[in-house]
């Protein structure tokens, strides 16, 4: 039977005697539910924004990139000359064998050196196509990026990353000016915008930074630059000849990724003796992600769903408390004629009420998950700049995102939570012995 209006306005009577009492209670409600939907929409935050940098590679993509192999890192020979990586001749198979690769990116990267005429920067030579930029998601400030005639033609033409163009030429525009690289003068024809770096993603796919990017056309990399790069090392040298350090295949349709993605391991297997080579599969590696992202939500949803029962708990302790503090008052109802389900009525209206203004509450507390996070970050990002520079991205950038079902589970845990725990002093209220809670001092 369900309670009537008079036990309901009488538990509220009762909880309004004892506000302080009745607002910590409540807070141990709103706290477990907040920390619900707070988890959750942190965890949802971080899964959606790993699953932007895999979808940023692209779901019908493939990257082979190549990897040193441990055995040569390790050498100690005085004179090596070491051969590795993707080559020029393994971009060739792959492009014109399988069929349903439709397009293909290669890449050559190397630490570099740009100078202009006062000042320099250390950062990364990047040997590309005209689909790099789109590819890569890049976005023109302003210029061009490389097009095919000064590929072809092997211009010694550049584009800046908006940063390095910053630096360079911090009082000038950029487009038109030369900087120098080695030996060769680059004439800049392109600033792109800035972009994010991306995250490592795979065994074979190290994090990106473009903020120190220079773009030239890779077939002047290979006529200025050569593959062969040398170190000097205490009179020493080392050298190692690297062609390509990556190859990004573009496939026909996403239903053919992982099936390619075989075939090229087996036909690159079959023209490298060692392992100097990875194949990333964006397209494998975001279902893995979305998987992971189930497992992670389940586990913040335990550890939030803790606070909850603790709450329960802290419920538990105030209405046993209450009934011994009460014990004359329900002596006296006992005694004027109320039932013994009245009485539990009464308490467990009292929990109810209690776990529905905490579940209310701690909803519209969960909706602040995502502009108190950005609030912070914004203060923190003023206030410890140095700090906050050396985080990772995804702290600096994370953006929570509440998670719908979040809502209705946490309120639905808090009222049952509060009816659990209230059912145990509900009916020790309910069996004292009306003579024995009259005697009560």
């Amino acid at each position: 039977m369900l309670p009537g209006l008079r036990t309901w306005q009488l538990g509220v009577k009762s909880l309004a005697l004892h506000p302080m009492r009745s607002l910590l209670t409540v807070l141990g409600i709103f706290i477990g539910v907040a920390s619900v939907i707070w988890l959750l929409a942190i965890g949802e935050g971080i899964s959606l924004k790993a699953q932007e940098q895999i979808e940023a590679l692209g779901a019908d993509n493939i990257i082979v990139r190549s990897i040193k192999p441990p055995e040569s890192a390790s050498s100690t020979s005085v004179r090596t000359i070491e051969l590795y990586g993707v080559t020029r001749a393994d971009h060739l198979r792959l492009k014109e064998t399988i069929p349903t690769v439709r397009r293909t990116l290669p890449i050559r990267e190397l630490r570099r050196r740009f100078r202009s005429e006062h000042h320099n920067v250390d950062g990364r030579l990047v040997g590309c196509t005209v689909e790099y930029a789109d590819v890569m998601r890049l976005e023109l400030q302003r210029g061009h990026f490389i097009t095919d005639a000064e590929s072809r033609n092997k211009d010694n033409h550049c584009v800046l990353s908006a940063e390095v163009a910053e630096r360079l030429f911090p009082l000038e525009d950029s487009i038109g000016q030369a900087i120098h690289i080695d030996k060769d003068y680059y004439v800049v024809v392109g600033v792109t915008k800035s972009r994010a770096p991306s995250a490592g993603i795979g065994g074979s796919l190290a994090a990106q930074d473009f903020s120190n990017d220079v773009y030239v056309p890779i077939e002047t990399v290979r006529q200025r630059i050569g593959d062969l790069i040398f170190t000097s090392r205490s009179g020493s040298f080392e050298g190692e000849k690297l062609e390509l350090s990556q190859v990004t295949l573009r496939i026909d349709r996403v239903e053919n990724v992982m099936e390619t993605a075989k075939i090229v391991e087996d036909l690159l297997d079959r023209y490298h003796d060692q392992k100097d080579y990875g194949v990333t599969v964006p397209l494998e590696l975001l279902e893995q992600a979305r998987t992971t992202r189930l497992m992670f939500m389940a586990f913040m949803g335990l550890i939030a769903a803790v606070s909850l029962v603790v709450g329960g708990i802290g419920i538990m302790n105030i209405m046993l408390a209450t009934v011994t503090e009460r014990t004359r008052e329900i002596g006296i109802r006992r005694a004027l004629g109320a039932k013994r389900s009245d009485i539990t009525q009464q308490f467990l209206v009292e929990t109810i009420v209690l776990s529905v203004v905490g579940g209310v509450t701690g909803i519209a507390g969960g909706y602040l998950c995502s502009p108190t996070i950005v609030f912070s970050q914004r203060k923190f990002a003023e206030w410890f700049p140095s700090a906050v520079e050396n985080l990772p991205e995804v702290v600096r950038s994370i953006r929570p995102e509440v998670v719908p079902w979040s809502i209705p589970l946490a309120f639905g845990i808090s009222v049952a939570v509060g009816v659990i725990f209230g059912i145990y002093p509900a009916m020790r209220a309910a069996e004292m012995d009306p003579i024995e809670a009259l005697r009560h001092e």
